[in-house]
């Protein structure tokens, strides 16, 4: 359903050398056109279940597992877990920018009725390291992994990660990651979403791991030096970032998008390549460094955790909304 639009996005940045400046800009997008459609969101306590494809590190999960407990913010009146800017302040305006308004719009018969913030839960963690189904994937063999995470529950989401050293169709080539949904056709209420992101370190890290390898295409800036230390996962990360956004917003493709259904810009994927203020093609933005180990990032998350995280498409200023 909604094809990881962003790798074109920032393919097609990256190679705009010669444009002029009001082109060149991404914290500058076109006119507004992503716009709620109507339909479904995923709200409240959202559980997401990960399906580990392939041989991945403890070291490796954690990364993932750890950003998304990240999501969730301490309950009100509980001291904050992470300095800002944080994880859960991203993920703060999804809830801002996208759910309220689906709660609004509901009042007058949209299929968001009931949309209300969503809490992104971690529900459990499954792990198929001898590749079941081979390490040559089709993107329709997608959804039978997602069931094999095993979702807890409707209103989830499946997270297939894959390994290195599995090929996934389009993976790179037009994609880094993907969301949709499997179960029961359109108006079912048992369909469920799931997201699936693959780790580029062996395959594309130019293309997904970017800007923490040199793109493949395009100015060739120094690579910025990843927070984990990994930068397959830490590029990882930010697809992840973009596809749970995706799946929380237009998790059935009659949310919140622009541009074609079948392939269409969403919260995240709308600012590809955008990570702080001053963003520019070939250029992540004014990120803040760690001192101690020269990582770049823009957000503090668990366990005292450094993510990067791409910006956010804001529906009321037309302009991509960063942390930093």
């Amino acid at each position: 359903m909604a094809e990881h639009g962003a790798l074109l996005l920032l393919l097609m940045a990256l190679a705009v050398t010669m444009a002029p400046p009001s082109a060149a800009f991404l914290v500058q997008p076109q006119p507004n056109l992503l716009t709620y459609h109507n339909g479904a969101v995923l709200s409240g306590d959202i559980p997401v279940s990960i399906l580990w494809y392939g041989r991945f590190t403890p070291a490796q999960k954690a990364v993932v597992s750890d950003f998304l407990l990240s999501l969730s913010a301490p309950p009100r009146g509980a001291p904050s877990s992470s300095p800002s800017p944080s994880v859960a302040q991203w993920w703060s305006s999804i809830n801002r920018l996208y759910l309220s308004k689906a709660a609004a719009v509901s009042k007058n018969g949209a299929n968001g009725a009931g949309a209300r913030n969503a809490r992104v839960v971690l529900a459990g963690q499954v792990s198929d390291e001898a590749c079941s189904l081979g390490k040559n994937l089709k993107m329709s063999q997608l959804p039978a992994l997602a069931a094999a995470a095993r979702p807890a529950k409707a209103g989830g989401i499946a997270l297939v990660l894959t390994a290195q050293d599995v090929a996934v169709e389009g993976f790179c080539a037009s994609r880094c990651g993907h969301h949709g949904s499997y179960g029961g056709g359109a108006g079912s209420s048992s369909r469920a979403a799931y997201a699936w992101v693959g780790n580029p370190a062996a395959q594309c890290p130019g293309q997904c791991a970017w800007p923490f390898h040199q793109p493949a295409y395009g100015p060739q800036a120094p690579p910025l030096v990843p927070p984990s230390g990994d930068a397959g996962m830490d590029g990882a990360v930010i697809s992840v970032a973009s596809m749970v956004a995706g799946a929380v917003t237009n998790p059935f493709g009659d949310g919140f998008y622009q541009g074609d259904r079948a392939a269409p810009l969403e919260a995240a994927t709308a600012c590809a390549g955008v990570y702080a203020s001053g963003a520019y093609p070939g250029y992540a933005g004014r990120l803040l460094v760690d001192a101690a180990t020269g990582a770049s990032y823009n957000a503090h998350g668990a366990r005292g955790r450094k993510y990067l995280l791409p910006a956010l498409f804001d529906p009321d200023t037309s302009a991509c909304s960063t942390l930093v």
